[in-house]
């Protein structure tokens, strides 16, 4: 089963590329991280107490407001949900306050997402599926592009459009919660220069300046490329034979190794350069 993994940064349009591709004609299977954190941190889980354990004291707002649809230990007494937006005022930021409340929550919401992630790759790899799409915001940050037989980057060229988008679709951001969001993340001009330092048929990167219909159609010659790269006939050989499915899952392991490697060696040479 082929690993697709998709990325890109915030308000650069990966949830639209994602829903392209779990559409016909292609119909991929879609594990999305962002839909998996929220389920991590729902009211009883571990990753909810922990959060409102270590946030909790010092974040009054933390959890959404009690109201006559709402009571105090929430809809089914396991405790109200997170205020999404109280908590990411305090996890984004460039100060170095923000950058360790960030790497406490992203220390408690990483491994159960995980979890969840391999789960689900097990459902559809004894499925059958031809190949499945690993949505994950932070993909090279979190060493998911290492299981990536392809690695596609959504990416923008302006900055100033993603800020745009941003607070067009949050319109309860100012600007400089927006700026603030867009910083927390690593340039996606720079992800985008990553994956295609990958090599042919191995990264891809989706520019989304344009309209809807030049993205579906950039998606469309992209998917396209990658089946003549990894038909579907391979994914049943490798079902059928598990031995040749693990050593082929091995093989693209090495090369994604060997493939960061080179990408370390670029950016100490570059910075050699300064």
């Amino acid at each position: 089963m082929l690993f697709i993994g998709l990325t890109g940064s915030i308000a650069t349009g990966k949830s639209t590329v994602s829903s392209i591709l779990a559409s016909p004609p292609h119909s991929l299977p879609i594990i999305d991280a962002d839909i998996l954190a929220r389920k991590v941190v729902e009211p009883g889980t571990s990753g909810y107490n922990a959060i409102v354990k270590y946030f909790g004291p010092t974040t009054p707002d933390l959890l959404v407001p009690v109201t006559d649809s709402m009571p105090v230990d929430g809809v089914n007494g396991k405790g109200r949900p997170l205020n999404r937006p109280a908590l990411g005022r305090r996890v984004f930021g460039s100060s170095e306050e923000r950058k360790k409340d960030r790497d406490v929550l992203n220390g408690i919401v990483h491994p159960a997402v995980r979890r969840e992630v391999y789960k689900a790759i097990l459902r559809n790899y004894l499925s059958g599926t031809w190949a499945v799409v690993l949505d994950v915001p932070l993909l090279f940050e979190s060493g998911w592009d290492r299981l990536s037989g392809v690695v596609m980057v959504v990416a923008v060229r302006d900055p100033e459009v993603q800020m745009q988008r941003l607070m067009a679709r949050d319109p309860h951001l100012t600007r400089e919660d927006a700026q603030n969001r867009v910083l927390s993340q690593t340039d996606v001009r720079l992800k985008a220069k990553r994956c295609e330092a990958r090599g042919k048929g191995k990264g891809v990167v989706i520019w989304n300046d344009g309209s809807k219909e030049e993205l579906k159609a950039e998606i469309d010659a992209a998917l396209a490329d990658i089946r003549r790269s990894s038909p579907p006939w391979w994914n049943w050989m490798c079902l059928l034979c598990p031995p040749l499915g693990v050593a082929a899952g091995a093989w693209v392991y090495w090369q994604n190794i060997q493939i960061n490697k080179r990408w370390r060696e670029m950016e100490l040479e570059e910075k050699a350069k300064l």
